[in-house]
Order: C-alpha cells, then sequence, then structure tokens
C-alpha cells in the first residue's frame, strides 16, 4: 500500500511552453493567461437543468505562456472564469490536444486550475506553438 500513497503524493514536475509535444499528458505549470476568447456559448444560463445535457456549455480559446513560449489552452465551463486576461495560473495535470493539426493545451475532470501569484517572466509570445502546424503521419508495422 506504501506504493500507492507515495504516487499520488509524488512531487509536481514543472515543465516550460516550448517542452510540449503533440499526445503527451500529465503536464503542470506555470503561465500567464494574455487573452480569451469565447468560442462556443451553449444553453442558457438561468434555464432549469433536467440533467447533465441541458447545463450551458462554456468553451474559449485562452493564449497562455511562461517565458518560453504561448500555446492556445481550451478553457471549459468553470475554467472560462478563472483564466482570466492577465492573471497567473497553475494549470496541472493538463493535456495536449489536436486541433486541425495544430497543438491546444486541455485540462480534463482529473486535472485542476488555480490562481496563483502575479508571474515574474514575461511571455514570449513569438514561440506560439499552437501556430505550428502538424501532419498525422501513419506508420507502417512490419
Amino acid at each position: 500500500m506504501a506504493t500507492a500513497a507515495a504516487a499520488a503524493k509524488r512531487k509536481p514536475v514543472f515543465v516550460k511552453v516550448e517542452q510540449l509535444k503533440p499526445g503527451t499528458t500529465g503536464h503542470t505549470l506555470v503561465a500567464k493567461v494574455l487573452s480569451s476568447k469565447t468560442v462556443l456559448q451553449k444553453g442558457r444560463p438561468g434555464a432549469v437543468a433536467a440533467g447533465p445535457a441541458s447545463r450551458p456549455t462554456k468553451i474559449a480559446e485562452c493564449l497562455i505562456g511562461d517565458e518560453t513560449g504561448c500555446i492556445l489552452f481550451t478553457a471549459r465551463n468553470e475554467q472560462v472564469d478563472l483564466l482570466k486576461p492577465e492573471s497567473t495560473v497553475i494549470i496541472r495535470n493538463a493535456k495536449i490536444d489536436m486541433f486541425k493539426g495544430s497543438m491546444r493545451l486541455a485540462v480534463d475532470k482529473w486535472g485542476r486550475i488555480e490562481i496563483t501569484e502575479p508571474a515574474s517572466f514575461n511571455v514570449k509570445e513569438d514561440n506560439n506553438l499552437s501556430l505550428v502546424e502538424y501532419e498525422l503521419v501513419n506508420v507502417a508495422e512490419e
């Protein structure tokens, strides 16, 4: 049982934005929010919920980054309210999703976002990882 407890208490390894790669998960990073743009808003905020399907859905694309680069973060529902421009956040257990050939950072139910002290770094905006287009290559297995 000791190993399970040790695994749960593992110290998070913080990564820099420039280290993010397609198809990877479990990232913990500190980032500044540069901008937030709502891309989808469904449902009525005051509607009486008749199950999870009728809850309002809100998705925003937030440009976040650190001193090594920036990436688009796909924020959902309550996450949108946390990722306000100018705020600094710690993103835990994030994963890279691919969207139209480019990387997006996202946090599902296993991760979390928390507001932290304003960071002292300046975001390197000329290294936007979401502008890099990746091509899906199928590797033939022999």
